[in-house]
């Protein structure tokens, strides 16, 4: 892993830092393996606009990824680490021996012709997947699985992973990215290892336009709209907007927006740090 700093031969470039991709070792995708993508421009069914600055951007084909992990007990080769413009983090190509190709998350770490697998009794080594409870205590894992069967749900993006802590009866406590620390049902199937791309948080995009390319659209500063726009916006010159909050009242900055209600609050031992 490794990020390039340009040199500023345009205003764009002065402080632009790219990925090295020198992890990456194909260019083109596997074909069957590719979907098409539909942008919504932030409209749902209606037309209706409820997702704000969304729009534009490059064209994408969907690449499918086996979140389930579900090919038991046969072993696959990887072919290439490739990636992903659906996601941050990179993606690998496995050849299984009876010919089946599947993507998954990459791990870092992971190489090109090292075999995985996954199963119960695999060995707990970068790539591999199996139940929490045959993963050995203190040990480093990504794409995990919050119910049996469902497919991975958590630590997917770059550079995430959590950390397993305990297990006792059917539940693994699980330390997660955010530093909450819950309990797992120890069915559920987690990989080994840490998501590649651990260098994504020290990107710079060095100019507005590469926003654009990704399919943000310009944000206005809700201090500088006016009161029927936002609850942040008015007052007397540059006054800056009273308590952080959104444009539907919810305050920001700390406030706790998780139901205290929750029927999944039992599994959570201690809260993330704010």
């Amino acid at each position: 892993m490794s990020v390039r700093k340009l040199k500023p031969i345009t205003p764009g470039q002065r402080f632009r830092v790219v990925n090295g991709f020198d992890s990456i070792t194909a260019d083109k995708p596997e074909k069957s393996l590719l979907a098409p993508l539909k942008k919504s421009g932030g409209r749902n069914s209606q037309g209706k606009m409820t997702m704000r600055h969304r729009g534009g951007g490059h064209k994408r084909r969907y690449r499918v990824i086996d979140f389930k992990r579900d090919k038991q007990d046969v072993a696959s080769t990887v072919k290439s680490i490739q990636y992903d413009p659906n996601r941050t983090a990179f993606i690998a190509l496995l050849e299984y021996v009876d010919g089946e190709k599947r993507y998954i998350i990459a791990q870092n770490g992971l190489q090109v012709d090292q075999t995985v697998v996954s199963g119960d009794n695999v060995a707990p080594e970068i790539g591999n997947a199996l139940p929490l409870k045959n993963i050995p205590l203190g040990t480093i894992i990504s794409c995990i699985e919050l119910r049996p069967g469902q497919g991975a749900v958590m630590a997917r993006s770059a550079g995430t992973f959590a950390q397993l802590m305990a297990k006792e009866g059917k539940f693994v406590t699980v330390k997660m990215p955010s530093g909450e620390t819950r309990l797992i049902l120890s069915e559920c199937l987690a990989t080994i290892g840490a998501v590649s791309n651990s260098d994504h948080q020290l990107l710079v995009s060095g100019k507005a336009g590469r926003s654009r390319w990704l399919g943000r659209r310009p944000r206005t500063r809700p201090v500088a709209m006016n009161p029927v726009d936002h609850p942040m916006g008015g007052g007397e010159g540059r006054a800056s907007g009273g308590h952080p909050r959104s444009k539907n009242g919810i305050p920001a900055k700390g406030f706790r927006t998780r139901s205290k209600t929750k029927s999944t609050n039992r599994y959570i031992l201690e809260r993330r740090k704010k």
